[in-house]
């Protein structure tokens, strides 16, 4: 992939905190796919624990989303959600 992030589209982030995570939509080399970043990714980003603020924390940090965003795209490019985990913090 030519592009180093994705571009996340702020007005699809949903807060899911019954499955710890926020949802959303990005772009990356025109392609639409569904994403979410798991709220232990937030925690490690932000040192506070996710809830009702966790969009909010997404959006201080959605630079690095977005690059983590391109990182679980390219291990699971054919998934349906692409999911944002701690092991794409590496």
């Amino acid at each position: 992939m030519a592009e180093d992030r994705i571009t996340i589209d702020p007005r699809t982030l949903d807060n899911d905190g019954d499955l710890r995570q926020v949802a959303f939509e990005g772009e990356l080399s025109g392609t639409r796919y569904q994403f979410a970043v798991q709220y232990d990714v937030l925690e490690a980003l932000s040192a506070q624990v996710p809830g009702a603020d966790a969009v909010a924390l997404f959006r201080q940090h959605s630079d690095a989303i977005a690059t983590l965003g391109t990182t679980a795209l390219a291990r699971d490019p054919d998934q349906e959600m692409v999911v944002i985990s701690e092991n794409d913090l590496n």
